[in-house]
C-alpha cells in the first residue's frame, strides 16, 4: 500500500489521566509534532520521525518509567518502530 503522504509517522494514545504526562513528554521532545485530541484518543503526527524518551516521561511523572508501560494506553502507531530501554522511535525506513 505504500507509505503515508509526506512520510508522516504517528502514535495514538488513550485520552486519560495516566497518558497525559506521556503525551506532554512526546510533545516536548518533538517540536514539529501536531496533536489531534478527541474525547477518547490523542493522536500525535510528526513529519518523518517521532521519539518517546524515557527520561522526559520520568521527569513528567516523577518516577521511574519503563517504555513498555506505553502499551497500556497505546491505540495505534504508524512507522517502523525502533526501541531500546531509553527511547522509542517511529520513522519510515527508506
Amino acid at each position: 500500500m505504500g507509505k503515508p503522504m509526506a512520510d508522516t509517522v504517528f502514535i495514538a494514545l488513550q485520552n486519560n489521566h495516566e497518558a497525559q504526562p506521556v503525551i506532554e513528554a512526546i510533545v516536548e521532545d518533538n517540536p514539529d509534532a501536531v496533536v489531534n485530541e478527541s474525547p477518547g484518543m490523542v493522536k500525535i503526527d510528526a513529519p518523518g520521525r517521532l521519539v518517546v524518551k524515557r527520561e522526559t516521561v520520568e521527569a513528567k511523572i516523577g518516577r521511574a518509567y519503563d517504555l513498555q508501560e506505553l502499551q497500556i494506553n497505546l491505540i495505534s502507531l504508524a512507522g517502523n518502530l525502533h526501541e531500546d530501554e531509553d527511547e522509542l522511535v517511529l520513522e519510515w525506513n527508506n
